[in-house]
């Protein structure tokens, strides 16, 4: 039978409504895609329209899926948690508290896109709450008000934090042959008579920093937090 006009108009037509049409985006994709651009390339690679290209699509259609960037970031660190185990915890409050910072810190050491996720500010993994919840209950075992209890949490997080952003800064330096470093170059330079400790261990100071230990050194800030009493603002 031969084919009209029509026919082949109609035929045409259907498809461009199914064969042309763009597949349907998924919020997993989305998702999915992101973590693994913060994984290979980081945070400063990751933009609404860097994500709509990978994806296939564009930012406006990305916006009918996630509020903003944030609530990207928000849901590509949920779950995060989960991928490692939580630690057997001691019984003794104050060993709890170090536990939980130590292993807190050793799993964002193994996740330095999630590092650099949680820099930009309150941003945080449903699943990572525990840990939170664990430490400020041992610290108010140790005797500590809620409020002091919340900030040996916070005191806690951001050595934890702090140190690996640092380390991870350091790193970014050393990649860069062309970068001087200020310091402790300064060092050699010192005024005995005016900085006579800086000046002493202007020979030392990249020795001792080398042979620097963060478990031992947050150990260190648990027992400050924790080994002397409730603390100031224990009220």
């Amino acid at each position: 039978m031969k084919e009209t006009g029509t026919e082949t108009s109609a035929g045409a037509a259907k498809a461009r409504r199914t064969g042309g049409r763009p597949r349907r985006l998924e919020l997993e994709t989305i998702v999915a895609t992101a973590r693994r651009i913060l994984e290979e390339e980081g945070a400063a690679a990751l933009s609404m329209r860097r994500l709509a290209k990978e994806v296939g699509s564009t930012p406006m259609a990305l916006y009918r899926h996630v509020r903003d960037k944030d609530e990207l970031l928000q849901l590509v660190l949920s779950g995060m948690a989960r991928t490692r185990p939580r630690p057997e915890l001691p019984e003794d409050p104050r060993e709890r508290v170090y536990a939980v910072a130590l292993h807190m810190h050793r799993t964002l050491q193994e996740l330095p896109w999630v590092v650099e996720v949680l820099s930009l500010g309150e941003l945080t993994d449903r699943d990572a709450l525990w840990m939170v919840e664990e430490i400020i209950d041992s610290a108010m075992a140790c005797g500590q008000s809620e409020r002091r209890a919340v900030h040996t949490y916070r005191s806690i997080w951001h050595y934890v934090l702090g140190t690996l952003v640092f380390r991870a800064a350091l790193a970014r330096r050393a990649e860069d042959p062309g970068r001087r470093s200020a310091f402790p170059a300064l060092l050699a330079d010192a005024d005995p008579s005016e900085l006579p400790r800086l000046a002493a261990l202007a020979g030392s100071w990249s020795g001792i920093t080398d042979a620097y230990d963060v478990a031992e050194e947050l150990r260190a800030v648990v027992t400050g937090l924790l080994g002397g009493g409730p603390g100031p603002g224990s009220d």
